[in-house]
């Protein structure tokens, strides 16, 4: 009798014990929402990947995957078509078009220019320098090698030629579709002028072919270069998985900042954090290469994704002054306030 009791209280134990480790498992599979973060492959975008490889996604209950693109506007698609969650990069012009049609809405802010930080340079080719190019001021008549029309890099074109008076019709604007083309354009010098993100600006400028000329922040201070944006189904249906994102996204960007941006880390934690990014950003360059590309590329990122809405709404005016998109949108139609803080400086 006692043996059968024995017997019967393993098997109870066998059964508790397998309910446990299948209910974990149900928890863990409901847990874990699988999401598609669209992502290029900058320095700026390291926030999203410490918060994957340092578990912070995980720690929200999210798996995330990223899809990798070449330019904005692609990005902008693949949010509007369900093929990626969330969206980290510049508002274009097919953003705002997008988020005129219901398919997109910015949510937060990422990569903000800040004077005292290094941040994007205005660049020119060595014979357009030889020629005179020496400042943004001598831009007149000039090529500026832009992704697409109505991206960011068009919109700063515009902003030099308007702080430097005279007509943005007198720079020339040569949409090359990828940023990998801009820069063999002004590589080759069929391109008179760019402007780019510092690590790679900075590694332009150490050849012999290219010359720093000014820096975007004196043209647009406290501009915000880059959103986080998502759907406006992923809002209304899981409005705590868009809470989520953010809270992971930001604990990265809190790490980062300190790390490359304030400097407040050791060494070790510096060497760490690169490595951490390399498998990201230049992974195709061996790390001693591309350690120093990731470093220069340290641009500030918005703590707690708080978002500069007086930057937002100067972007938006522009692009309306441009016939780029409808008179009609509002602030209200592209940014959705509800999840982070704004600022208005």
């Amino acid at each position: 009798m006692f043996g059968l009791y024995r017997k019967m209280r393993f098997s109870i134990q066998k059964v508790v014990v397998l309910l446990i480790v299948a209910l974990g498992f149900s928890a863990t599979a409901q847990a874990a929402e699988k999401i598609t973060v669209g992502a290029l492959r900058f320095t700026s975008h390291s926030p999203s990947f410490i918060a994957k490889e340092r578990g912070y996604f995980a720690d929200q209950g999210i798996e995330v995957e990223f899809k990798f693109f070449q330019a904005a506007q692609p990005m902008a698609m693949a949010i509007a078509s369900g093929d990626v969650d969330f969206g980290i990069t510049a508002i274009t012009g097919g953003l705002i078009s997008l988020a005129e049609k219901g398919a997109v809405k910015v949510v937060g802010g990422a990569l903000q220019e800040e004077p005292g930080v290094d941040g994007m340079l205005i660049l020119a080719s060595k014979k357009a320098f030889e020629e005179g190019l020496v400042s943004p001021a001598n831009l007149k008549g000039r090529s500026y090698g832009v992704t697409t029309i109505g991206s960011s890099f068009h919109y700063t074109a515009h902003n030099i030629a308007d702080k430097e008076g005279f007509a943005r019709s007198d720079i020339k604007i040569r949409p090359m579709q990828k940023v990998g083309a801009m820069i063999a354009g002004i590589k080759s010098g069929q391109l008179d002028a760019i402007s780019m993100v510092p690590h790679i600006a900075k590694a332009l400028a150490a050849s012999s072919q290219v010359f720093v000329i000014g820096e975007v922040v004196d043209y647009i201070p406290d501009y915000q270069v880059t959103t986080v944006f998502t759907s406006p189904t992923v809002i209304r249906e899981k409005s705590e998985l868009v809470k989520k994102f953010l809270v992971a996204f930001s604990r990265g960007a809190h790490d980062f900042n300190q790390t490359l941006v304030e400097k407040k880390a050791s060494a070790e934690e510096q060497e760490a954090m690169i490595k951490l990014i390399h498998k990201y950003v230049y992974a195709d360059r061996p790390f001693k290469k591309a350690a120093p590309a990731i470093r220069n590329g340290a641009m500030r990122i918005n703590e707690n994704a708080s978002l500069n809405l007086k930057s937002i709404e100067d972007q938006l005016n522009w692009f309306k002054s441009e016939n780029l998109v409808s008179k009609d949108i509002t602030i209200e139609t592209l940014v959705d306030t509800q999840f982070v803080e704004m600022s208005h400086h």
